[in-house]
């Protein structure tokens, strides 16, 4: 049962690998991968001598970070709320309406937002309009643009990151909540000293596993909400080797770049390991 696992982590995950190797070359096409003339480190050179690349870089880092503070607890929180949910036809809703937004993709989802947000025709504009007489811009300000993206990503994504967080629920000791009621605890003290320490080994792996994507930024979700007005801060390292290395042909530097957003999502999981491991949760 695990070969087929195995097989796609190694047709598509590992054997790609070997790609890399176009960082250190002028690839093109009729020399192809091992025949292109090997240049060493000049297309990282090349790469960060770029004007704009050290404003893609704190893009990639601040939406990150953005995603990670903000948007990791949510998928937590929304877990112990229906763990403590005692209706079941209240539960079962609730899951159903968090967990529907995760099948549907994101040119879906950005349909969505426009309707909601556009400025001209956007359901909640049509309401500031008839408040204030002016229409707010929401996906043309920098400010309102991150907040709807982050907001947008953890609509889209907490309720199933929450089933992980419901299945270390389940497995905790209804015994200690007795316990703990009979000696006059309540709820909020119950979650604090008995619910977040038993799911704290799976709130570990998964915050590592979140670091591990910090560099990637979904390229799907930036390029469906970005516009030009909000540039600046929506370039990140997906769009600019979307914009570069597909539409521009430059696959080295493309490359180069995919290599270098590795090497640190790399230094992150081993950080952030550590960082668990201090606190007894470590994935290795």
């Amino acid at each position: 049962m695990f070969l087929p696992a195995l097989a796609q982590f190694l047709i598509f995950r590992y054997a790609p690998m070997g790609g890399l190797i176009i960082a250190f070359k002028n690839y093109n096409f009729a020399d192809g991968v091992f025949g292109s003339p090997w240049v060493g480190f000049d297309n990282f050179r090349i790469l960060f001598s770029q004007p704009q690349m050290l404003n893609i870089l704190r893009n990639t880092f601040w939406l990150s970070f953005l995603q990670i503070v903000v948007g990791f607890p949510f998928p937590i929180l929304l877990a112990i709320f229906l763990n403590e949910a005692r209706r079941m036809w209240f539960k079962k809703l609730v899951q159903t309406l968090v967990y529907l937004p995760h099948f549907l993709h994101w040119v879906t989802v950005g349909g969505i937002i426009a309707l909601i947000f556009a400025q001209e025709k956007g359901v909640l504009n049509y309401f500031i309009t008839g408040w204030t007489g002016e229409a707010y811009p929401f996906l043309y300000k920098e400010h309102s643009w991150m907040a709807i993206f982050v907001g947008s990503g953890i609509w889209k994504e907490a309720g199933w990151s929450a089933i992980i967080y419901l299945a270390a629920l389940a497995a905790v000791n209804p015994a200690l909540y007795e316990a703990a009621s009979m000696d006059g605890a309540g709820k909020l003290r119950q979650i604090w000293s008995i619910t977040l320490p038993s799911i704290m080994p799976t709130i570990a792996i998964m915050f590592v596993l979140s670091v591990g994507h910090f560099m990637e930024v979904g390229f799907d979700q930036i390029y469906v909400l970005k516009n030009s007005a909000v540039s600046g801060i929506a370039d990140v390292i997906s769009t600019w080797n979307f914009r570069v290395g597909i539409n521009g042909g430059q696959f080295s530097l493309a490359t180069a770049m995919g290599f270098f957003e590795s090497i640190v999502a790399l230094v992150l999981v081993f950080s952030a390991n550590l960082l668990a491991k201090r606190a007894g949760n470590g994935l290795w």
